[in-house]
């Protein structure tokens, strides 16, 4: 039975990040590490975005950048600079491709190809297994996301983030590829929060996703439904081809994932609640988690204690019990955010920057008594 040190389970963004920082870190030279995933991480199968000041750590991997955004709704056209920050694009392939080479070149670094069916853990050591073999580990870390965690509780309400983006390519030029639509609320809104996304490539080339904040996912008929309507009205009818396809659903919830971690077994990533509850953002936040996380294992205790508390958390749980009991009120607290707050500031907020003077204009800039029913029936 093989024995590692460290065992990392998915070759996602958090899992790869992990292995990447430890293996190029010389205070775990001496520490075997294995990661596993049943893929081989060949394909593009989602696109990270994030903004962030001036240049930083994965701009070699970028694949586009805006420095302007638009946010549309029913009762706003905005088009505005985001300085100082820049809105950059990650496809997941280069991602995977810079990554996952630099990662199997570690000597003390295992990979494997393979479907981890179950995990064990037991007094001294994680039993982890997978169709082939079963290996030890004394420490795990674990991107597998389970959704029964947090959906059969109560106290923290759980949305969903979903989404299905098409690549297309146009006959015409028709895209902006200096400006990124960060949210466009023009569409029917049916009872939930619900916008376009695009992101231009160049003036025949775009990224344009349907994407909803809300409980339930819709038939897949519905998503492209949605974005065909919206590429036919918003750009003339234009003739295109489907390039690329991508699905994806991100948890929005305040539940505390960490309390499930023991001294031996951490969740990472999505499944570690790394994801912005409010916004579904969750690359950045991983990256900016892995260095604390790394940190965090070389002062020797237990990955139990592995967690952070901010007032920003108790910002994102208000929305949220917002957006679950009356998720309709979404465009008209993000399209009054953008209407009354410069976007760098909104960002600077979402970022979980900002001083408690610039969170007391983000907050007052929508209508306050959905905020203050949130507050009371929180608090009391």
């Amino acid at each position: 039975m093989p024995n590692y040190d460290y065992i990392i389970i998915g070759a996602g963004a958090a899992g790869l990040l992990l292995a990447d920082a430890l293996g190029k870190d010389k205070f775990f030279a001496s520490k075997s590490i294995l990661i596993i995933d049943k893929d081989d991480k060949s394909k593009n199968d989602r696109t990270w975005c994030f903004w962030e000041r001036g240049n930083g750590p994965f701009d070699d991997l970028i694949h586009k950048t805006w420095d302007n955004i638009y946010v549309g709704g029913l009762q706003l056209e905005k088009s505005t600079s985001i300085s100082p920050y820049t809105y950059k694009m990650l496809r997941s392939i280069d991602f995977y491709n810079h990554f996952l080479p630099k990662v199997k070149t570690y000597p003390n670094i295992t990979w494997l190809q393979e479907e981890v069916t179950d995990i064990q853990e037991q007094e001294n050591e994680v039993l982890v297994t997978t169709q082939s073999q079963t290996s030890t580990g004394k420490k795990v870390f674990s991107s597998l996301y389970d959704a029964s965690i947090s959906t059969k509780q109560k106290e923290f309400p759980v949305l969903q983030q979903h989404f299905l983006g098409w690549q297309i390519k146009t006959d015409q030029s028709v895209f902006n590829p200096g400006e990124a639509t960060f949210m466009d609320f023009s569409v029917p809104q049916k009872g939930n929060t619900r916008f376009m996304y695009v992101l231009p490539i160049s003036e025949t080339e775009a990224l344009v996703e349907y994407t909803l904040f809300s409980e339930h996912l819709l038939e897949k008929s519905e998503y492209e439904e949605a974005i065909k309507t919206y590429i036919k009205e918003k750009y003339n009818n234009t003739k295109y081809a489907i390039v690329e396809t991508e699905f994806g659903s991100i948890p929005m919830t305040c539940y505390p994932f960490h309390q499930h971690n023991t001294d031996r077994v951490s969740r990472i990533g999505i499944a570690g609640g790394w994801a912005k509850p409010s916004t579904g953002y969750t690359f950045y936040n991983t990256s900016q988690q892995v260095p604390k996380l790394v940190s965090h294992l070389k002062t020797g205790k237990p990955l139990s204690e592995f967690h952070q508390k901010s007032r920003f958390l108790f910002y994102d749980m208000l929305l949220l019990d917002i957006l679950y009991e009356s998720n309709h009120l979404g465009h008209e607290i993000f399209e009054s955010m953008f209407k009354r707050r410069k976007a760098s500031l909104i960002l600077k907020f979402l970022e979980n920057e900002t001083n408690l003077w610039e969170e007391l204009k983000i907050v007052t800039a929508p209508k306050p008594m959905p905020f203050i029913r949130a507050l009371f029936k929180r608090l009391f």
